[in-house]
């Protein structure tokens, strides 16, 4: 991962139940299982920058993810370095899967229409199938790659 611009999909996991206010949206039930949020780095630092500060976990709770984070474990990101903003079709895809399940509507979604770019599996959802359904929908996708826990600060 560099400091050039793409989207990204931290992969969470909560390992009780518990209720958390996160910002705007009120109060969200976190269950356990396996979270994965979208986004995207298009900024000064690019993705290195923002998946670093989610990895670290630090700074004010400024997005709707930092709420979700301080209650979490990140296990590894999703990336790529594609130049156009994919998050709306990686959002799309990861709830379009069969065992999906958006636990807060609006939760990461405040300037597009998506219903959301948070969802939640029981599992850890497979980085090879969501690939080959990103190559479906979109042939020009870039190569989507995975760093894991130990990589991400």
């Amino acid at each position: 991962m560099t400091d050039a611009p793409g989207t990204y999909a931290l992969l969470l996991c909560a390992a009780e139940e518990q209720s958390i206010e996160v910002g705007a949206l009120g109060d969200m039930a976190v269950r356990p299982g396996t979270y994965v949020y979208v986004g995207s780095a298009f900024g000064p630092g690019g993705l290195r920058a923002r998946v670093g500060r989610h990895a670290r976990g630090d700074g004010a709770l400024h997005w709707h993810i930092d709420y979700l984070r301080a209650v979490t474990t990140l296990r590894a990101a999703w990336y790529t370095h594609d130049p156009e903003r994919r998050e709306c079709l990686w959002a799309q895809t990861l709830r379009e899967q069969a065992r999906a399940r958006v636990p807060c509507d609006g939760f990461g979604a405040s300037d597009c229409a998506c219903s959301a770019h948070l969802t939640r599996f029981e599992s850890v959802p497979s980085l090879s199938s969501f690939r080959a359904r990103l190559r479906e929908q979109c042939p020009d996708h870039a190569p989507v790659e995975q760093v894991g826990e130990g990589l991400l600060e």
